[in-house]
């Protein structure tokens, strides 16, 4: 065994004596930052394994680096490797100051060189060093460039494109681009639904945006995330919910979008409250005055309305939420701090009656009363068994999202 030893020994000594090969030059060309060294694995003089390199000019290779002469040197560069992803598969990146550079088989792509910031959001300018890091080394394809001390990670955020802006909403993320946004996963970037969407639809009110019976409102109106104006049901159980100048309706499982120009035609505009009594909607609007329409195909505007909220209900205005429970004739109205007024729709006159206040949840937005008891809606929707119970809590019942659990959105 001493012997096997002593002859392994002698022989990495003998092989650490051999001379280095010469790399065999392609050119005299010092080894500067404006070369590239392109290695390739072999056997060399000495019938060694070494890698050996041939240095030429990178201008040879990349011609396009250096017709750019306000740049300066190559900053970094890596290879593109994301067999998931085949139109980014198989690139090369180089980045000169703030601008980068993408070959595919050794040819400048289209449009390119661009900002460092436009393809590679988050990313500084001016790098000292990138490499990638494909699955399974990292959970995803991710691109890691090196700055100064600062390390900046990059995932392949395939299907998102540049975000012009970011905004984290009721525990989602969303991505805007100009007009349009996508709702993505912080974690690994993945766009959840199908996006893009029109931002003007789901996040602002714009009067009149969009066209009337356009069936493309219904996912929007469902999957909203601007708060409702008013709720309320009729008397076979078909659900309104009024959302500035829009509406979505429900029957069974049918859903139905339109405009309140369109359905209500002498509304206008978007309303404070809406309550449901005998067949008939009540419409408050922010100017005080009630509308009332006999529930229909179409609804029907009845004759003598608008009437002044005073005239109607015996209450001054503004209301934020209104509410009644079917075979009951009391309109529990709210407003004010959360204060809740009894309306006796059987009484001549309507004297409102206050009954309690709402001190559990900071605002309502809204309240319908159904088979399941009485809804109210702020931010999220919260189930009671009575409207005697909505007053009596002190705490926060379970919370539920109005866009899935109310409306069934997907996503």
């Amino acid at each position: 065994m001493p012997s096997l030893i002593n002859t392994i020994i002698h022989l990495c000594i003998a092989q650490l004596m051999l001379p280095v090969p010469t790399p065999i030059p392609h050119q005299k060309i010092p080894c500067t930052l404006t070369s590239l060294w392109m290695g390739e694995s072999g056997k060399c003089a000495n019938v060694h394994l070494y890698v050996c390199c041939l240095a030429v000019l990178s201008n040879e290779s990349f011609p396009e680096l250096d017709d750019h002469h306000h740049l300066g040197h190559v900053d970094a560069a890596f290879h593109m490797h994301s067999e998931d992803s085949p139109e980014n598969h198989d690139q090369q990146f180089f980045f000169l100051d703030i601008k980068v550079f993408s070959y595919y088989k050794h040819k400048l792509e289209k449009d390119y060189p661009k900002d460092i910031s436009e393809i590679f959001p988050g990313i500084p300018d001016h790098l000292d060093a990138a490499v990638e890091c494909p699955k399974p080394d990292c959970t995803n394809d991710t691109i890691i460039f090196f700055k100064g001390d600062e390390i900046y990670h990059f995932d392949e955020f395939k299907s998102m494109p540049s975000c012009t802006g970011a905004f984290r909403y009721m525990d989602h993320y969303y991505c805007f681009h100009g007009h349009q946004f996508s709702k993505f996963d912080p974690v690994t970037g993945e766009v959840c639904g199908r996006y893009l969407k029109e931002t003007r639809d789901y996040f602002m009110r714009c009067p009149y945006f969009g066209k009337c019976n356009n069936e493309h409102h219904i996912e929007r109106e469902q999957c909203s995330r601007v708060h409702l104006d008013a709720i309320t049901s009729d008397d076979d159980g078909s659900v309104y919910a009024f959302r500035g100048h829009h509406f979505l309706s429900t029957t069974g499982d049918k859903f139905h979008s339109d405009t309140i120009k369109c359905a209500f035609k002498e509304l206008h505009r978007e309303v404070d409250a809406v309550f449901s009594y005998e067949g008939h909607l009540y419409m408050i609007k922010i100017d005080n005055e009630v509308f009332v329409y006999k529930v229909g195909e179409p609804h029907t505007h009845l004759e003598g309305y608008p009437k002044l909220l005073k005239d109607v209900l015996g209450i001054e205005g503004p209301v934020d939420a209104a509410f009644a429970c079917a075979e009951h004739h009391i309109a529990h109205v709210i407003k004010g701090i959360n204060i809740v007024y009894d309306v006796d729709l059987k009484a001549t006159p309507r004297v409102p009656v206050k009954e309690g206040t709402i001190t559990h949840l900071r605002k309502v937005d809204t309240a319908i009363c159904g088979p399941k008891g009485v809804t109210v809606i702020s931010n999220y929707y919260y189930q009671y068994a009575s409207p005697m119970i909505v007053m009596m809590a002190k705490m926060l019942p379970e919370q539920h999202r109005v866009s899935q659990e109310l409306f069934g959105c997907d996503h």
